[in-house]
């Protein structure tokens, strides 16, 4: 992201966080820093599926918030896609 512009952007992201808060396929939205990138946030989440993260994106609100972190964006990755098989934190899933 743009130097000097990580707040905005947690800002941002803890927006989109309360967005979720009623959307039950999203289980986990958490927004992350680190001391020693002080030009990166890093967003864990865990999801229903694919689809319902897919899904998401389309909704007017998480449009709105993309098309406003979009000047601050200078790169994404994403890091891995894992499939929960269980632990403490999130219900367990049966698909």
């Amino acid at each position: 992201m743009l130097e000097g512009e990580r707040e905005t952007m947690v800002d941002l992201l803890l927006e989109a966080a309360e967005s979720l808060q009623n959307l039950n396929d999203c289980d986990v939205y958490l927004v992350n820093i680190s001391e020693s990138e002080p030009n990166a946030v890093f967003v864990y989440e865990v999801w229903k599926s694919e689809d319902a993260h897919q899904a998401s994106l389309t909704l007017e609100t998480t449009q709105s918030l993309i098309r406003r972190a979009k000047p601050f964006i200078t790169g994404m990755e994403r890091v891995e896609t894992l499939q929960t098989r269980g632990g403490k934190g999130i219900g367990q899933h049966s698909d």
